[in-house]
């Protein structure tokens, strides 16, 4: 047992020591990032760089020997580019909220702890806000595995000059939530629509008779579950800590593989990362091979298309506009070339932005 308390302490002495010399380098950097800030308020230049920082953590998996893993390695320094922008200026970020939402977690998984995150009421205004420079950017919805489009979202573009700047992919897991953790105490169930939807078949197989209401978000319904001793809510884990709810059931969504996308609002493009998406809007003429002709320059200059998605447009009964996602920066040739043949066919087109491709998160 001596022998085996011995080696501990010098196992922990090592330890020890080497998070001294982590503490000193942490520090060491955060002095290198300060000066870089003060050289880019002396020249005017954007503080928040998206296709350095995922250009960094794609290099640093790669040199990554471990056993620290990948997963960890981004998360870390995820945090430590989030203290280091703080020291550079104060990061201000609106949200879709209230807070404990996925919309939440996302703008936590893009700019990290350190950041000022303010949640607002709906799209439209975070939208405003960051067009009215009152925060730097903003972190929104537009799709789910399950539930497809944000229709909300994809409008706002079409009215708004803003860029999409970097891209989150959340996996979304749902918990039945109470305040006593008892699937008997449950009464009536509140949740997000989407939410309700996603977990639409466990519902119907274990609380088919359990009315559910509607809220305005899952944060709003841990909210209500909070306050009433009947009622449960579907929403996130991090809900439950912070509403003091207990875990019913844990990972009541129907699909597995259910995840959100959310993107990153703000006034101009990043520069490339090396491997990117570039989104546009754009509207075709009414007239036989429209839509054929207009997706043929990206076949012609080997551009993969990664999404289309139609809206109708709002001022103009049974037309419609396109929005679309191509592999690849603006700034490289064959993307430029597609875009330039395209908006020379079509009604018009808007480049929405060209920014770093987000990461699918990993099965847990």
């Amino acid at each position: 047992m001596d022998d085996v308390k011995q080696r501990l302490a010098e196992l922990r002495a090592a330890i020890d020591d080497l998070d001294r010399r982590i503490l000193e380098l942490l520090n060491e950097r955060a002095g290198l990032a300060r000066r870089v800030g003060e050289i880019k308020r002396e020249a005017g230049a954007r503080f928040y760089a998206p296709g350095r920082e995922e250009d960094l953590l794609r290099r640093l998996e790669q040199a990554n020997p471990g056993p620290f893993p990948n997963a960890a390695v981004r998360a870390v320094w995820r945090e430590i580019i989030s203290a280091s922008l703080a020291l550079e200026a104060p990061m201000s970020v609106a949200y879709l909220g209230p807070p404990a939402t996925f919309t939440h977690q996302a703008a936590l998984r893009r700019f990290g702890e350190s950041a000022r995150l303010e949640p607002a009421r709906t799209i439209g205004e975070v939208f405003e806000r960051v067009e009215k420079g009152k925060v730097a950017y903003g972190v929104i919805p537009v799709e789910n595995t399950t539930e497809g489009v944000v229709s909300h979202t994809l409008d706002m573009f079409l009215r708004s000059e803003l860029k999409i700047v970097a891209e989150v992919y959340l996996r979304v897991t749902h918990h039945l939530l109470n305040r006593s953790g008892r699937l008997g105490d449950v009464e009536r169930i509140y949740s997000h629509p989407h939410a309700v939807a996603q977990c639409r078949g466990w519902l119907e197989t274990h609380l088919a008779e359990v009315p559910v209401f509607d809220a305005a978000s899952t944060a709003q319904a841990a909210k209500i579950a909070s306050e009433d001793p009947g009622a449960a809510a579907i929403a996130a884990e991090v809900a439950a800590q912070a509403y003091g709810l207990r875990v019913v059931e844990s990972r009541i969504e129907d699909n597995p593989n259910n995840f959100t996308r959310f993107l990153v609002i703000g006034p101009e493009i990043p520069d490339p990362s090396g491997r990117d998406k570039t989104s546009v809007v754009f509207a075709v003429r009414d007239e036989v091979g429209a839509l054929y002709r207009m997706l043929q320059p990206f076949f012609e200059h080997g551009v993969n298309l990664t999404k289309i998605e139609s809206r109708p447009m709002p001022d103009e009964a049974w037309q419609y506009v396109f929005f679309t996602d191509c592999e690849g920066h603006l700034t490289e040739p064959g993307v430029r070339a597609a875009l330039e043949e395209l908006r020379s066919r079509c009604r018009f087109l808007r480049v929405l932005g060209s920014y770093p491709q987000g990461s699918l998160p990993r099965a847990q």
